[in-house]
This record gives structure tokens, sequence and C-alpha cells, in this order.
């Protein structure tokens, strides 16, 4: 009969071990799930910022300011706009030759 408890004492020993460390294992894994969660709403952040900046920098106003100012590039002058046409079945090698 002591055998038997004793047996008992032990199985129930391991089990509370097993318990305590199941409870330490799945509070882990909370913690680290709240911290994936904030982690995601901290992309969806910087997902809406980038969102942002690149439709101000594809605003027509932000594109010809950097042409200008970075690029230096401005309009030409009418005289200096020249239209090239493909004609079907013409040499594309030809020289382009400027419309009126």
């Amino acid at each position: 009969m002591v055998k038997l408890n004793l047996l008992l004492v032990l199985v129930l020993v391991a089990c509370a071990l097993s318990v305590v460390s199941a409870r330490h294992q799945a509070r882990k894994l909370f913690v680290a799930l709240q911290s994936e969660q904030a982690r995601g709403r901290d992309l969806d952040v910087e997902w809406g910022q980038l969102q942002l900046e690149i439709s101000t920098w594809l605003m027509h106003n932000r594109v010809e300011e950097v042409a200008r100012g970075r690029l230096r590039m401005t309009i030409p002058e009418p005289a200096r706009i020249y239209v090239l046409r493909d004609d079907a079945g013409a040499d594309t090698t030809a020289e382009a030759k400027a419309l009126p």
C-alpha cells in the first residue's frame, strides 16, 4: 500500500509539473502573440505612410518640381518640338522628319 501511495504521489507531482510547464508555455506564447500583433499594427501604419509618400511623389506638381529643380529640365520651345511617326511599312531606320 505504501508503494502504491508513493507511486500515486510521484504521478501527481509529475502531472502538476506538466500543468505548470504547459501554463508557462501558454503565457509565453500569448506574450509572443501580443508582440506580433503590435508589430503587425506598426507595419500597417508604416504601410499607410508609404502609400501616402508614394501618392505624394506621383503627384504631377511634385514630379515637375523635381524635374525642374534637381534635373534642371525645362519645357522645350515649340520650335524644338519634333513629332516622329512610324508609318506602317516605312523604313524605321530613316531619319526623323520634322512635321509642321
